[in-house]
């Protein structure tokens, strides 16, 4: 019955060849590495070449913005703190007087008090009511409604006209016998203003100048709140809270980092503001907008220039911006919500 099935069918006969015949159809597997006495590492530095060049051109395209930044921010700013200490005119040579310069401004000048006064003024009424006006515009044009993009254009167009430009057409509105702001208080039945020539309304008359083009805060206001997540806001209505509660439960609480930035940002536009006053009010009347800015403009660039006496105040500004600042980032723990 050797190499026959019960049925008389053929069977072939087992051999030992098989192993051969199928390891010649079949692909060889691949060679097993002897193993040695210490296993095989990835040879060190590979690679090093490229991560160079790399690095190399990054900082060859960063090149000219450093150099820009040294010849331009820190060659100004290094040299403006050592003129802060000599009597400089900006033609001869400078003489070094230590802290003549700093003694003068507290103990002397009789402008510098009502100068630091009037900043702080500014300042004061300025941050407020452009952080209020620019995070209501931005409420109100977070809504899906026709023509929505249109009023947003509108209310940033200020923002990118020319700002000398619209200082002087505001110089025309303010006029106390022709201007339109006294003509629209006429109309109304309302009493009339000096504005910019009264000490007590030229203040608040620049500061709404500049409420005038708030858009720039509004777009960034607007930009943050349509980065809140939905989900928390139909949330909050499926547990039956009201506008009321979704504004103070989940507005404010997740703008308050863009909230702080504004506040940054509005202080230090707000200690160098310049252009408000050299056009409209030149310092008066009296000193009631004789701003820091402005009186640093006139030592440098008057008719006696005192470049040293005007570094010393640029550098007294730079303090009282970083510790705005600085007061402001370190209150910020207390009301900035974090994720």
């Amino acid at each position: 019955m050797n190499g026959q099935d019960r049925g008389g069918t053929a069977v072939p006969a087992r051999t030992d060849s098989l192993p051969s015949q199928a390891s010649a159809h079949e692909p060889l597997a691949p060679p097993v590495p002897e193993l040695t006495g210490r296993p095989s590492t990835p040879r060190r530095g590979r690679g090093r070449p490229g991560r160079r060049q790399a690095t190399a051109n990054a900082y060859l395209f960063l090149l000219p913005s450093i150099i820009g930044l040294i010849i331009f921010i820190g060659y100004p700013v290094v040299t403006s703190f050592y003129y802060s200490f000599t009597d400089w005119d900006g033609m001869g040579p400078a003489t070094w007087i230590g802290i003549e310069n700093y003694t003068y401004l507290f103990t002397v000048d009789p402008t510098f008090w009502p100068s630091i006064r009037a900043t702080f003024y500014f300042v004061a009424l300025t941050v407020p009511s452009t952080l209020i006006c620019g995070f209501l515009l931005a409420l109100l044009l977070n809504h899906r409604y026709p023509g929505v993009k249109i009023f947003r254009t509108i209310f940033y167009l200020p923002v990118v006209l020319p700002g000398i430009a619209v200082l002087t057409l505001w110089a025309y509105i303010y006029e106390p016998s022709y201007g339109l702001a006294n003509q629209i208080l006429e109309r109304l039945g309302l009493p009339t203003s000096s504005w910019i020539y009264s000490e007590t309304m030229a203040m608040p008359s620049i500061v709404l100048i500049g409420l005038w083009g708030v858009g720039g805060t509004m777009i960034i206001f607007l930009a943050g709140l349509q980065n809140v997540p939905q989900e928390l806001y139909e949330a909050a209505k499926v547990d039956g809270a009201g506008p009321v509660r979704r504004m103070l439960s989940i507005t404010l609480p997740m703008m308050t980092p863009i909230i702080l930035l504004q506040v940054i940002l509005c202080l230090n536009l707000a200690f160098q503001a310049f252009n408000q006053v050299q056009v409209l009010t030149q310092g008066g009347p009296g000193t009631s907008t004789y701003l820091l800015g402005y009186k640093i403009f006139m030592n440098a660039f008057g008719t006696y220039p005192q470049l040293g006496l005007a570094s010393a105040e640029a550098w007294i500004m730079l303090l009282m911006v970083v510790g705005a600042t600085a007061l402001a980032l370190k209150t910020s723990s207390a009301w900035v919500y974090e994720e």
